[in-house]
């Protein structure tokens, strides 16, 4: 009796990690807006990433700063295991909607990193946000999700 309850107890329990580690992101699109001064002559750059594999989603650098100083290698050693969607925004100004990879329900995380946050913040995950709404104000960066 013991080892057929234990054997139930594991079946269970595979099914839910295999529930949760096939989990994909829900993002369906991401608008920017700035509330900068418009007057201000400051673009800031948005790094919107969609992460397709466990390793890399474990391995992402853990802060803007990281991101930004190995943005590159970073990038050339994911290769088709991520996506980026760079967008520059002009203070005081509100972007088109996002251009978002086709792929974009196949990735298992999403997160944001921004140029005008905190050197030391770390990404933004905005995975389970199906329409997501990123802000640009005098303080960093503030995620929400659209009405």
């Amino acid at each position: 009796m013991p080892i057929k309850k234990s054997l139930t107890t594991c079946s269970i329990l595979s099914v839910l990690l295999l529930a949760w580690t096939s989990a994909s992101a829900e993002v369906n699109s991401v608008f920017i807006s700035s509330t900068l001064d418009p007057n201000a002559i400051i673009i800031t750059e948005v790094d919107i990433i969609f992460i397709y594999d466990e390793e890399i989603a474990a391995t992402l650098p853990a802060t803007k700063s990281d991101w930004y100083s190995s943005k590159r290698q970073f990038t050339q050693a994911a290769g088709e295991r991520m996506d980026i969607v760079n967008v520059f925004i002009p203070q005081g100004f509100d972007s088109e909607m996002a251009s978002l990879p086709e792929r974009r329900g196949e990735a298992l995380k999403v997160v944001v990193y921004a140029y005008h946050d905190d050197s030391k913040a770390p990404p933004r995950d905005i995975s389970d946000m199906s329409d997501a709404l990123i802000q640009i104000d005098p303080f960093g960066i503030r995620l929400s999700e659209r009405p």
